[in-house]
Order: structure tokens, then C-alpha cells, then sequence
């Protein structure tokens, strides 16, 4: 179906995505995969290229006239050499926000520069050590002393981890209010106090790092703090529309990769005999439920740009596209058989990474939750 989201400037960006990405990511991304994240060089050449400074200001060095959908090209042609960049997107699509909507002025002038420049790569750290994102169980602390903040505690599952300059962080200013007791800081690393712990060795993803990181008494200036003190559960949820969004794009692409690629194999070559029936009915299927989720990603990219994406739609796409990813990877693996079982295959590794779609920006569980509710149930 033609797509209606994408004016000729973002498909003309679109062919330049390409070009870039073929030229600088796909011959060296077996060894981020073996490093499990990606060498400093990159950030460099994704700055220069304008890929972290999509909607960001020029006075910051971002790139001119530049949205989201820009961010959702970069996505899309990502998986479509079969690269997963989920740091790229926690870097642009996650974190940038929070420096855009909450930073004052002085702090977008410390920060933005060096975000956009690929001087400083950036992670969000929520998640904790048995409470998960559950603001309730969250134990990391920050009192405070003279013009500092004093931060302890632990962060555990934390992409880009490895490699953060910067790391917005959640804490408890507050430990006995609740929600209006969570604020947030952002630490400069590396900072007496500061250590990250060990990478995880995960079944997909392998490009991304993910750590755990530990704070013992680590001094942040109340300066770094990013809006009022008490509010940094409103930040945090009014970002997850986009940041869910951002996750069902990357799904619904990487299952049309997924399908081109099982297309291409199934199709017949020289001397060999067309797919069967069984074939060819599990590639229409899968077909015809990619034009759904790809009208759906459609909607909600217009309905974003409109600021008009909803909790409950977003969470709605986030569902339908990552499931749909799982079912595309699992079915396609199917009909490659063993040839498709290597971890080094594209089909192998488009089945592991499709996994924790259903899982991180919220499970599948939480997003039935929340479309539920919006259902008056």
C-alpha cells in the first residue's frame, strides 16, 4: 500500500540513511556485535552525518527542519540492512527529549552541544535490581547537601550503560511521597562514586550494550536536575507515547526485513522449483498482517507529529507491532528450516532480537493494561 507519512525531502534523507549506513555500519557490525556495543567512531560519524541532532535546534547542532520522522527513516533502513541500532534510538528517540522538554536554557547549551556532536552518548536509567521500573520499590536515593545532591544506589538493564557520558537519572528525593517523591538528575560520568558493573549477555541485541551501573554517595549538583524537584514521574510518562512509537517502528521494520528476506530465499532461482502452496499461503499471511501494523505505525507517525498521539493508541501499536514481529520472525524461521537456525544467519538474529520488543518501553502485559482501561474496563 502506498504510505502517505513521508514528504520527498524525508524520502530523499531516506536514500542518504542508506547510503550511510551501508558505508559506515553494515561491513564493521559482526564486531559490534562481538564488543556488544558500538566503537566511539561511530558517534562521531552518525554527528557529522546529522543522525543525533534529528529535532534538535541548530543552535544546538541539530539538524535543520528535522522531526521525528526523520528518526523513524533511520529506523526503518536499519533493519533493513538487518542492523539493530536500539542505542542510536535510546540516544535520539528516549533520551534526547528529556534535554528538549525539561533542560533550561544553560543546561541545553552544557549538554546539547556534545549530545548532537557525538562528544557525549546518553542513557536513561529507571529500571532497578528486583523493583524493575516500579517507582514504589525504587531505592536509589539522593539527599540533599549544600548545593549538591548525594546519590546511592543501583540501576540494572540499562541500555547504552557501558558507554554513557551522560545518564538521566530516576531517583527518590523524596522517599515517602510516592510518585511526587521521584525526580530527575543527570549524572556526568565518569565521577567519583560511579562505577558501571558487568554487561549482560543477552539471547538477541547484541550490538547494544546493557549494564548494570552503581552509585555510592555520588555528588550531582542540584543544577543537574532536570525541571522542578518532585515531577520526574510526569516527565517520564509523558515521554512514552513517542517512545513506544519509536519501539512498534522498529518492530514493524524489522519484520518487513524479515519477510523480504524469507521472500527472497523462498522465491524461485535456476533449476529450482517454485515455493508450494504451504509456503507461499505463510508469506501472504504474514503480508497482509504487515500492511495492518504498517497502517497502524502510519497513523500514529501522523498523529505524533501532530502532537496528538494518545497514551492508549500508542500503547495499541506497541502491542500489535511487536507481537507481529515475534509471529513474522518465528514463521519465516519456520520455513527456512535449518538453514535458518544459525546465530549468525540474518534469519537467526532477526528471531533472537525480535524477543525483548515484547518486554522493554513496557511488556505486551502492561500495554493490554492500559488499552483496557481505555476501554472503561
Amino acid at each position: 500500500m502506498r504510505r502517505t507519512v513521508f514528504d520527498p525531502e524525508h524520502e530523499d534523507f531516506r536514500g542518504r540513511v542508506r547510503a550511510f549506513l551501508e558505508a559506515a555500519v553494515v561491513p564493521e557490525y559482526s564486531d559490534w556485535e562481538r564488543a556488544k556495543r558500538p566503537p566511539r567512531r561511530f558517534w562521531q560519524r552518525a554527528a557529522k552525518f546529522g543522525l543525533l541532532g534529528i529535532g534538535v535546534p541548530a543552535e544546538f547542532g541539530g539538524l535543520e527542519g528535522s522531526n521525528f520522522r526523520h528518526s523513524a527513516i533511520v529506523t526503518e533502513e536499519a533493519q533493513a540492512a538487518g542492523l539493530a541500532l536500539g542505542g542510536l534510538r535510546i540516544h535520539t528517540d528516549i533520551c534526547m527529549p528529556y534535554f528538549l522538554e525539561y533542560a533550561n536554557r544553560r543546561q541545553q547549551a552544557r549538554w546539547l552541544p556534545r549530545l548532537t556532536g557525538g562528544d557525549a552518548v546518553v542513557a536513561l536509567a529507571i529500571s532497578e535490581p528486583g523493583a524493575g521500573s516500579d517507582i514504589k520499590g525504587m531505592n536509589t536515593r539522593a539527599r540533599r547537601e549544600g548545593e549538591d545532591y548525594l546519590v546511592s544506589g543501583a540501576k540494572t538493564f540499562i541500555s547504552n550503560g557501558l558507554e554513557a557520558d551522560l545518564i538521566i537519572l530516576a531517583v527518590k528525593t523524596d522517599p515517602e511521597a510516592g510518585r511526587s517523591g521521584l525526580s530527575l538528575v543527570v549524572v556526568e560520568a565518569p565521577c567519583s562514586g560511579f562505577a558501571r558493573g558487568r554487561a549482560f549477555d543477552k539471547i538477541g541485541q547484541h550490538a547494544q550494550d546493557l549494564a548494570e551501573l552503581f552509585f555510592d554517595d555520588v555528588r550531582v549538583p542540584i543544577a543537574n536536575r532536570l525541571g522542578d524537584e518532585g515531577r520526574g514521574f510526569e516527565y517520564l510518562t509523558a515521554n512514552l507515547a513517542q517512545e513506544r512509537l519509536s519501539i512498534a517502528i522498529n518492530s514493524q521494520a524489522a519484520a518487513a526485513a524479515t519477510l523480504a528476506v524469507t521472500v527472497e530465499a523462498m522465491r524461485a532461482g535456476r533449476g529450482e522449483p517454485a515455493p508450494g502452496q504451504h509456503v507461499k499461503f505463510e508469506l501472504a499471511a504474514c503480508a497482509a498482517e504487515l500492511s495492518a501494523g504498517q497502517a497502524l505505525v502510519d497513523t500514529a507517525l501522523a498523529a505524533n507529529a501532530g502532537g496528538e498521539l494518545a497514551a492508549a493508541d500508542a500503547a495499541a501499536v506497541k502491542l500489535y507491532c511487536t507481537e507481529l514481529q515475534g509471529r513474522v520472525a518465528d514463521r519465516c524461521l519456520q520455513l527456512h528450516g535449518p538453514d535458518g537456525y544459525g546465530a549468525e544467519t540474518r534469519i537467526g538474529r532477526a528471531f533472537a532480537d525480535a524477543r525483548v520488543s515484547r518486554i522493554y518501553g513496557g511488556s505486551s502485559e502492561i500495554m493490554k493494561v492500559i488499552v483496557a482501561k481505555e476501554l472503561g474496563l
